[in-house]
């Protein structure tokens, strides 16, 4: 038989003195309170407050005239610059990348022939500045007049003048593909190195060929690494085609240019080609932001958030933490505390 004094009492005693069940509801739970961060606040103020200064300014100044500005965003000859930048950094990465993929291959071979070749490669032409070298491919003429085909000191089957085979654009694709290429060179070759060796000794174990390890292991590993120095690599090709306009290419920047040396107007013909350069760029981050996603599900077993799901996050705990604040001043006092 249990007596009463070995019953154990489940119940407590507030701070006030009260006897209370367990059950009841606590009338004043803890609550966790951030911690405050006035630095922040001030930072954040001062920061907008520049913001707004340099926004007004630009808005504001009637030297920029943004009225010829929306007058020749979208001209013809505008646009028409604007397509040929867009396809000569399509045409120079994709070329740039093959070829360099190539080299970095070669770099990493065990043959010392090709590993001295294609460190010189890259070594001449991260050596030399863009502009030299465009000059230089543009002026070929005056060190070969022609170009042919046959056989090493013997008789040669076709020839051409060089003088009409590379017109301006053709020189630009050349020169600014040669030079990407060292650069790619070195960024696949990274990319290659940050892979684990354990990865190919695993495929060697399996039987897998050289060729076959690198496309179907090494390679999309070593993308993780790749996407990133090549997205900064397309922004910078984007934004280098306008040094082709020294050839006569009829870029972006030359199309603005012939504009303006018509109308005098090189202010706000300059603020469009800016605007569309920071319109591509826009475009393209964003293409970057989801490649390298894409390229990090193995890393990580959640993908980091999109912009939009982002949001979604920020607005549900906005929403938490409003339903928390009022469901804490609508709750009701109990006993002594009314």
């Amino acid at each position: 038989m249990v007596t009463p004094s070995e019953v154990t009492d489940t119940r407590s005693v507030t701070k006030t003195g009260r006897t209370r069940s367990p059950n009841t509801p606590d009338a004043d739970p803890p609550r966790i309170v951030p911690r405050r961060h006035p630095g922040r606040w001030a930072a954040a103020a001062g920061a907008l407050l520049l913001f707004a200064m340099v926004l007004n300014s630009v808005v504001r100044n009637d030297a920029f005239q943004w009225n010829v500005v929306g007058d020749y965003f979208t001209t013809g000859a505008v646009l028409q610059g604007l397509w040929l930048t867009l396809w000569l950094t399509a045409a120079v990465m994709v070329l740039g990348f093959l070829l360099g993929t190539v080299l970095a291959v070669a770099r990493l071979s065990a043959n010392p022939v090709l590993r001295t070749l294609s460190w010189g490669y890259v070594w001449i032409f991260r050596s030399t500045p863009l502009l030299v070298q465009l000059l230089f491919w543009f002026n070929i003429g005056a060190l070969y007049p022609t170009l042919g085909l046959g056989i090493p000191f013997g008789p040669e089957f076709v020839t051409v003048k060089t003088v009409n085979l590379l017109g301006p654009t053709l020189t630009a694709v050349i020169g600014l593909t040669l030079h990407e290429t060292a650069y790619a060179a070195e960024v696949v070759r990274g990319g290659i190195l940050s892979v684990d060796p354990g990865q190919t000794e695993a495929a060697q174990a399996l039987g897998l060929s050289r060729r076959r390890t690198l496309r179907r292991v090494v390679i999309p590993q070593a993308m993780r690494s790749i996407v990133p120095t090549a997205g900064n690599m397309l922004i910078g090709t984007l934004k280098g085609t306008s040094i082709v306009s020294v050839l006569a290419v009829h870029d972006l920047l030359y199309s603005v240019q012939l504009v303006y040396n018509q109308t005098y107007q090189v202010i706000p013909l300059l603020m469009v080609a800016t605007l569309w350069y920071i319109a591509v760029t826009t475009v393209l981050s964003a293409g970057q932001f989801y490649v390298e996603r894409y390229y990090a599900r193995g890393a990580s077993r959640a993908l980091p958030p999109t912009p939009v799901q982002r949001l979604r996050l920020r607005l549900a705990a906005l929403r938490r933490r409003l339903r928390e604040t009022t469901a804490a001043d609508a709750r009701p006092l109990i006993g002594g505390d009314r």
